[in-house]
């Protein structure tokens, strides 16, 4: 199996383990990132978090119980036109998608190509970027028999 599906298999597996309800809007904001920014790849960041990168991280997403956090490791420094940003912390922004409806909204794409603008002039330093999760997966830790399993299927 292959990084990008090792990471697909995996992210499916965190929509199942987290809210399997919310499966249709993590699709279609998967679907918007890969056609907004086709050579973005798809990862699991050390905290478990889905993630896409581009010259480092581009964006994340979050799945909670009512709603898909799509969340922007710099988006403190995007312009945001469309006021869909919600944080105020030193740099992290994010937008809750309750609906798929809601990823049609041509701001959103938006954000995503600024993001990518950011990536591209000023790249995440490789020493800054998280390691992929998938490839060098600690067994130190107490993990539950179940998950251990569908990590020895993903590898």
């Amino acid at each position: 199996m292959d990084d990008a599906s090792s990471a697909s298999a995996a992210i499916d597996l965190y929509i199942a383990r987290e809210n399997p309800s919310l499966v249709h809007v993590m699709d279609a904001l998967r679907s918007l990132v890969k056609k907004a920014v086709p050579g973005s790849r798809e990862a699991i960041n050390p905290w478990g978090v889905p993630i896409f990168e581009w010259n480092g991280p581009l964006c994340y997403l979050r799945v909670g119980k009512t709603h898909v956090t799509f969340g922007f490791p710099r988006g403190a420094s995007l312009k945001d036109p469309g006021k869909l940003l919600e944080g105020a912390g030193n740099n992290l922004r994010h937008v809750k998608i309750k609906d798929v409806t809601q990823v049609r909204n041509p701001h959103l794409e938006q954000l995503l190509l600024e993001a990518k603008l950011l990536n591209d002039k000023t790249p995440v330093a490789a020493n800054l970027r998280p390691k992929d999760q998938l490839r060098k997966k600690s067994r130190t830790k107490k993990v539950s028999v179940a998950r251990q399993r569908a990590w020895e299927n993903l590898e």
